[in-house]
């Protein structure tokens, strides 16, 4: 079949796009960015690319079947041509994942507001440990594993990133519902995606039906601390088992500790067996996402016993994923460390996570509103609220902050207000550069750690920190 993908640079379309014709389909597609190193891995995997939109691009090609990839609107040449023509079939990037790449694969389908990277690249390396050849598709880059996405063998398990956003222009539908998981790990439930869904209700209701399409014989991993998933579980049509610290869960996390080398826990199940094991991963979230991983790969090999898996199973090699507390630089007095958390919830554990570890020095936060929510003042009390665990917050100016109004942007000044009140040190900043010389002329004989929180890039400002840490400014 002869495959092409409207917006192919993007890492999800881009990642498939090479699966697709690692598995036998001839592939090409287009895009605007085309760029490194998306480009190179596309160009490897002898996919060709079509710089820019044009509809003669596909009248050359001349698909079987076109992916219109999530971030492509109507007005696009080729959107407009196919949809004026209906020269071809067209799908979302998750539909066909869910109905053209997996075929008869057993899927196991990662959700939750925070987790997902983590626990999908350690469930896929921990089969890839145990001597599965698994398959998997990955959001994020993982250190542990070849590259994010791998096809494998078509017998064994395919691990995936089910997120909830929405699928294309055309399907709004979250993607998870395209993949009908056989496991499904649900890691936490939390309002996300101002853009997307209109509340709380919103978000319960696609994982709702997401919960209502796993087979009788499939199993749902549930986080049983989380109050909003224990409202949609447990099912009568399969399997739930719940994870968690609280006793009253099936498999109990117990006896965590970290330092700043990593941690460990013990996993308790049924019948009083238990696990102890060893991460570099820092964070009792990161436990959580630990045991996921674990049992998600442990029931995707054996539904019935997975005491052999667990036994053998060793983490103390695992790497993790890039962006997830990465060290830019290390002293004797100072840390620097990025971190992807750009939700309320997964700042304030991460925060608390390096104050564990970093005993008595001081904690500083950088902070970039930039996401479709925290752009936005729908979380900007949980914002403030979980910044406040810090002991200094430097706030960046807002991410493309003339494309919100002033009643619907986040107020930074007034969060600064706010923490200041609290007796927090606290700075809004109208310029990343002042924010980043700000930081430089923090007093260098203290003892600190500087957290930089933000799922986009603070750029040559952080570039020009990170040299004059390092003595070249």
């Amino acid at each position: 079949m002869k495959v092409y993908f409207i917006g192919i640079c993007g890492t999800a379309m881009g990642n498939v796009a090479v699966l697709m014709q690692g598995s036998g389909h001839q592939v090409a597609g287009s895009d605007k960015g085309i760029y490194p190193p998306m480009s190179d891995v596309l160009r490897d995997a002898d996919v060709e690319v079509f710089q820019g939109w044009d509809e003669e691009h596909m009248q050359t090609f001349q698909p079987d079947l076109v992916v219109v990839g999530n971030a492509v609107t109507r007005g696009n040449p080729e959107v407009e041509y196919l949809l004026r023509t209906r020269f071809a079939r067209s799908i979302s990037l998750p539909d066909l994942i869910g109905s053209e790449l997996l075929e008869d694969r057993l899927r196991v389908v990662i959700t939750g507001t925070h987790g997902k990277t983590t626990t999908t690249s350690l469930t896929a390396w921990l089969l890839k440990q145990f001597g599965v050849d698994p398959g998997w598709l990955i959001g994020g880059v993982p250190r542990s594993l070849s590259s994010g996405s791998e096809l494998g063998n078509e017998s064994s398990p395919f691990v995936l990133e089910g997120d909830e956003y929405d699928s294309a222009f055309f399907d709004k539908r979250s993607k998870f519902i395209h993949y009908r998981p056989d496991v499904l790990v649900i890691n936490n439930i939390e309002f996300d995606h101002a853009d997307i869904f209109r509340d709380l209700k919103d978000v319960k209701r696609t994982f709702n039906h997401l919960i209502r399409i796993v087979p009788d014989n499939g199993v749902i991993l549930a986080n049983g601390d989380d109050p909003i998933v224990q409202e949609l579980l447990p099912v009568a049509w399969t399997r739930v088992l719940f994870v968690g610290s609280e006793t009253k869960n099936d498999y109990v996390i117990s006896s965590f500790e970290e330092t700043k080398e990593g941690s460990q826990f013990v996993l308790q199940g049924p019948g009083g067996s238990s696990w102890q094991y060893i991460t570099k991963l820092k964070g009792h979230y990161n436990s959580q996402n630990s045991a996921m991983a674990l049992l998600a790969a442990a029931y995707s090999i054996d539904s019935e016993d997975v005491s052999g898996f667990l036994e053998k199973a060793n983490l103390d090699s695992y790497t993790g994923v890039a962006r997830r507390q990465d060290v830019l630089f290390e002293s004797e007095h100072l840390e620097v460390i990025e971190d992807f958390a750009h939700h309320p919830t997964a700042i304030r554990l991460c925060i608390g996570s390096i104050r564990n570890c970093y005993p008595g020095s001081e904690i500083v936060a950088v902070f970039e509103p930039r996401s479709n929510t925290s752009a936005t003042k729908v979380l900007q009390l949980e914002f403030t609220q979980a910044l406040s665990y810090a002991d200094r917050v430097l706030i960046s100016p807002v991410h493309r902050a003339d494309f919100y109004s002033n009643e619907v942007r986040i107020d930074t000044g007034e969060m600064a207000q706010v923490l200041n009140r609290g007796k927090v040190q606290a700075t809004a900043f109208s310029d990343k550069n002042a924010l980043f010389k700000n930081l430089a002329g923090l007093d260098r004989d203290q003892q600190r750690v500087v957290l930089l929180f933000t799922n986009g890039s603070f750029g040559e400002p952080l570039q020009n920190y990170l040299g004059l840490l390092h003595g070249k400014g």
